[in-house]
């Protein structure tokens, strides 16, 4: 199984792809050709390619696994910190509205635990805890109605009006109506 819980492989999965980059390697070492060693152990040509590279640069050491690739950049306590925080409301940290946006949490992360995670970070983490996108229940009390039938009537049937003449046409360029 590839994301067991919830991220990266499992710790036998990394040893297994570890015996196959340092095979590679004492493969590099005895001179075979790079698409010899990725038939024989099964793998692509330019993986195969990116170990030899690696194995150049950094030897047998560079094909050892560096570990998980993705753990947690926020700890569960760090998490209940934030939560905490988001519930006193974004007028707290000096927001002129009560909307919680990806950038002003991002921002609260960075005051507050003093990490600085990407807006797609901070999405992941918080869709990681259960937290989701809010559609407003009501509408906004500044809505003025009588703007917005108003432009119903008059701005939308312009808008909506097809930009095209109507009549027989053809999708040809050099022979139009040719019927």
């Amino acid at each position: 199984m590839r994301y067991p819980e919830g991220g990266g492989l499992t710790a036998e999965r990394r040893a297994f792809r570890e015996r196959i980059r340092l095979k590679a390697g004492e493969r590099f070492a005895a001179g075979e050709k790079t698409a010899v060693i990725a038939k024989d152990l099964r793998v692509s040509v330019r993986s195969v390619e990116r170990w030899r590279r690696a194995w150049r640069e950094g030897g047998t050491e560079a094909l050892r696994s560096a570990g998980p690739a993705n753990s947690p950049t926020v700890t569960d306590s760090q998490f209940a910190v934030l939560e905490e925080e988001l519930g006193k409301g974004p007028a707290e940290y000096g927001f002129e509205d009560q909307r919680w946006t990806l950038v002003r949490v991002q921002t609260v992360i960075y005051r507050r635990l003093g990490l600085s995670l990407s807006v797609a970070t901070v999405w992941r983490l918080l869709k990681r805890h259960g937290w989701s996108w809010q559609a407003p229940a009501r509408r906004a009390l500044e809505r003025d109605e009588h703007a917005v039938e108003l432009w119903k009537k008059e701005v939308w049937p312009r808008v909506k009006a097809s930009r095209r003449p109507t009549g027989a046409g053809s999708s040809s360029r050099t022979r139009p109506d040719s019927r």
